[in-house]
């Protein structure tokens, strides 16, 4: 595979990287994330 040939998927993947990323901030996921994080934390380690 060539040079070029490489940059060019390096990129697409990157651009589909931030897409999905995009998608998943509009859908509100950041917040479940961090609520899931946080019950680990407090269950886990036993902060709570």
């Amino acid at each position: 595979m060539n040079s070029k040939a490489k940059i060019l998927l390096r990129t697409a993947g990157l651009f589909t990287a931030c897409a999905f990323v995009m998608y998943g901030l509009a859908r509100g996921e950041a917040a479940v994330v961090l609520n899931k994080a946080v019950n680990i934390c407090l269950e886990c380690i036993g902060l709570g």
